[in-house]
């Protein structure tokens, strides 16, 4: 029987069916991650505890270790409630926001009764970077996404990072998503994605990871061949305590790194942020929540930085490589020829993503999430409640 793992949404999504009234008349949508959970709970957990498993949930979007408590109560109230011995629920942490990766100590602790270990969400990490750090100045200034790889120091600070904490605390550190993906219709394409993925999971295995995942199932046997080479017989490397890893705060800010090691913002990166934004959000509206696009498997987070770079790249006065500076103005000229030059088909909702998408992308104010106000204004209407101050 295959392990299930349940993911709520993070506290930042309402759900519409569901609103919370008080007594004194307020009422409001309830949040989509006590939704998530619930059902899942109550309907699986049972169940899954006779069948030998158990209630597994993977926790997104914590910003620190009071959303961590605020978990960690949930699970005992739902476990008592329902007779379940508090323990049964198993829950792994994505570690995906930056001031997530400065309290991951402090995470364990709050769900050591229920703590499974943490995971390195590097996308979302990359947002939460650009989203924390968008308007202090010129060397917090992100370069094109494709230059942003795994390998920058401030990248490998925050891993290394995680693998230290959780082997320090007993708990096991998973691995990333390699956005490469194969293409069975052309065998170079998918050579290549095998080639990419075959090196991240190197690296993260001979770093101390016990497991990773993948974005699709044809990379299963590259990823289980990486790990195998440095695991053996071993289930996990909670053995390997990392004491040579020392990353202090201003390692995890040195965004500025990336900059000096020769990465550049570009206009071929621009273009790509939009049509990759925009046709992602074009399949986000037709129910899509990943999306292969140009070879690669984009989802709400690959999105969110294609976004909140040319937010910030406008914001900040920057410049590409060559000299032309990204304006507003020039954005939104390029994201006319974008649209004009995509493939149309009946039924797409072109029009309505490159709404959303300037939106978030070239309005003077930076939205928290893109699918916050997408939700609203596309999906389900007026009567679900905007959070006022999403995470």
């Amino acid at each position: 029987m295959p392990t299930i793992v349940a993911r709520p949404r993070g506290w930042h999504l309402l759900e519409k069916h569901l609103r919370y009234f008080a007594p004194n008349g307020f009422s409001q949508s309830v949040p989509g991650a006590l939704v998530d959970f619930g059902l899942y709970f109550f309907h699986n957990a049972a169940e899954l505890i006779a069948r030998g498993r158990g209630p597994y949930f993977y926790l997104p979007k914590l910003q620190s270790h009071k959303e961590a408590r605020l978990w960690n109560d949930i699970f005992n109230f739902a476990q008592d409630l329902l007779g379940i011995p508090r323990g049964a629920i198993r829950a792994t942490v994505l570690i995906e926001t930056l001031p997530a990766a400065f309290e991951m100590d402090e995470i364990l602790y709050e769900l050591r009764g229920h703590s499974s270990g943490l995971n390195a969400g590097r996308w979302d990490y990359q947002f939460s970077i650009i989203k924390t750090l968008r308007n202090k100045g010129p060397k917090y200034v992100l370069p094109d996404r494709a230059q942003v790889t795994m390998t920058q120091p401030f990248m490998r600070a925050y891993t290394e990072l995680l693998v230290k904490t959780c082997h320090r605390r007993g708990a096991s550190a998973m691995g990333g998503m390699s956005a490469f993906i194969p293409n069975r219709r052309d065998p170079e394409v998918t050579e290549r994605a095998f080639e990419q993925v075959r090196a991240d999971k190197q690296r993260e295995a001979r770093d101390g990871f016990d497991g990773t995942w993948v974005a699709h199932p044809d990379l299963i046997a590259i990823a289980q061949a990486e790990f195998d080479a440095v695991l053996g017989d071993r289930p996990n490397q909670l053995d390997r305590l990392r004491d040579d890893v020392v990353v202090t705060a201003a390692d995890l800010l040195d965004v500025d790194s990336a900059r000096r090691a020769g990465a550049t913002v570009t206009s071929q990166g621009l273009r790509a942020n939009i049509s990759v934004g925009i046709r992602y959000l074009e399949n986000w509206l037709r129910g899509n929540g990943a999306a292969a696009i140009d070879n690669l498997m984009e989802d709400v987070a690959t999105a969110e930085i294609s976004r909140s770079q040319i937010w910030q790249w406008i914001a900040a006065g920057a410049a590409t490589a060559s000299g032309a500076p990204i304006t507003r103005e020039r954005v939104e000229a390029l994201i006319a020829e974008v649209v004009d030059d995509l493939e149309k088909f009946p039924g797409n909702k072109y029009a309505e993503a490159t709404k959303a998408f300037k939106a978030v992308a070239i309005d003077e104010d930076f939205p928290a999430f893109l699918t916050v106000g997408a939700y609203v204004s596309y999906l389900v209407g007026s009567d679900v409640d905007q959070p006022t101050n999403p995470i």
